[in-house]
């Protein structure tokens, strides 16, 4: 991996984008990939398009979301605290005690989020989970017309933005869900143009997406693709207390995961698997039983319908502020995308078949039974 891809995703973790206010994060976007697109377009939602053969009758869109789950500045109380509300699931009890920045049209205001003392709680307070009323943001000042000064109401508030490096390649911070899927999908376009991909590749910085699709639905019925992969995170199951039966086996480490299930088209599962394959990719496969809650479902009924893939990134601590994912499998998504999109050719077929074989050998599933 470049330097330049590397620090291509250490300036999305530094960017603030929480939904609805992505604008920093596709400006990150568009600088780092200008040299290497044939065109750039942006939409009324925010949605930023990379594409290369534009032109092309056979269109793929890989999207990844840019927005992060946040807090939103609801009222500025007598004293100059922030009341706030939340952008996305947040867990109430990941953000006492929190650092956090406050995005002002004029820069950033620092503060951290706040509760009354555990010596101050009353027995009853101390064991029950905390809502989101009984904590506030302090940005350290004297009332309301000093807050007033440095934030308005609808600022959005992230939690301290940045990353940091830990053993064996592994990386943490607040907004790898989702600028891994981000730094994908913009590393799969270049991969695959260094490769020669000839059909149209579309990789699009979605918004929007943790209040509930709303740029993949925009951006897939502009781009109409054929085909469309969605790159997210996925929830890493090597970690304590979380059950595998349900969630497969998931590791950082051992490469991007593949998903199966009724949101993923068979054909474009079975050809991103055999691309692993060949390359010598790690992978890892697993199950979906339901409509994905991510970008994969608003494309795969987008239109007339699109042949739709999820690949998906390992991440410990989901939407909390210490995420965690491997470098290693970030570089085998981004190689797995510009693969598949390099052997595409017009006349390929997404159209899903039949297995070879439906039935135990010598028997016709046809056949009446009198």
């Amino acid at each position: 991996m470049s330097d330049e891809s590397r620090d291509f995703l250490y300036r999305l973790l530094a960017t603030p984008g929480v939904s609805g206010d992505e604008q920093r994060v596709q400006s990150v976007v568009r600088q780092y990939a200008s040299s290497f697109c044939d065109s750039i377009d942006f939409d009324l939602h925010g949605n930023l398009t990379l594409s290369i053969n534009p032109e092309s009758n056979s269109r793929v869109m890989l999207a990844g979301h840019a927005d992060q789950i946040g807090l939103l500045v609801s009222q500025i109380d007598d004293n100059g605290f922030l009341n706030f509300q939340t952008v996305g699931g947040w867990d109430p009890q990941q953000l006492i005690g929190q650092r956090v920045q406050v995005w002002t049209e004029n820069g950033c205001v620092p503060g951290v989020i706040s509760r009354k003392p555990i010596h101050l709680l009353e027995e009853s307070e101390r064991n029950t989970v905390v809502k989101f009323t009984e904590m506030w943001i302090d940005i350290g000042s004297a009332n309301q017309e000093q807050s007033r000064q440095l934030v308005r109401v609808g600022d959005p508030v992230t939690m301290q933005m940045g990353h940091q490096e830990l053993y064996g390649g592994a990386i943490t911070a607040v907004a790898l869900d989702n600028r891994v899927g981000v730094w994908t999908v913009v590393e799969g376009l270049r991969r695959a143009k260094l490769q020669g991909a000839r059909v149209g590749v579309f990789a699009v910085s979605t918004v929007a997406e943790e209040i509930g699709l709303r740029g993949a639905t925009t951006s897939a019925e502009r781009i109409r693709p054929h085909v469309g992969i969605a790159v997210d995170v996925t929830h890493a199951t090597d970690c304590p207390t979380i059950d595998r039966r349900q969630l497969g086996e998931v590791s950082l480490g051992k490469g991007p995961v593949i998903f199966r299930g009724p949101n993923m088209n068979p054909e474009v599962v079975r050809r991103l698997r055999e691309t692993a394959e060949r390359l010598g990719l790690k992978h890892q496969m697993a199950a979906l039983g339901r409509a994905a809650p991510n970008d994969s479902n608003a494309i795969q009924i987008s239109g007339h319908g699109v042949a739709t893939g999820l690949v998906a990134i390992p991440n410990r601590y989901m939407h909390s502020a210490v995420e965690v994912c491997q470098w290693d499998d970030l570089d085998a998504a981004a190689n797995l995308l510009g693969d598949f999109c390099a052997g595409l050719n017009e006349t390929d077929s997404f159209i899903p078949q039949p297995p070879k074989s439906l039935s135990p050998k010598g028997s016709d599933p046809l056949r009446r039974v009198s």
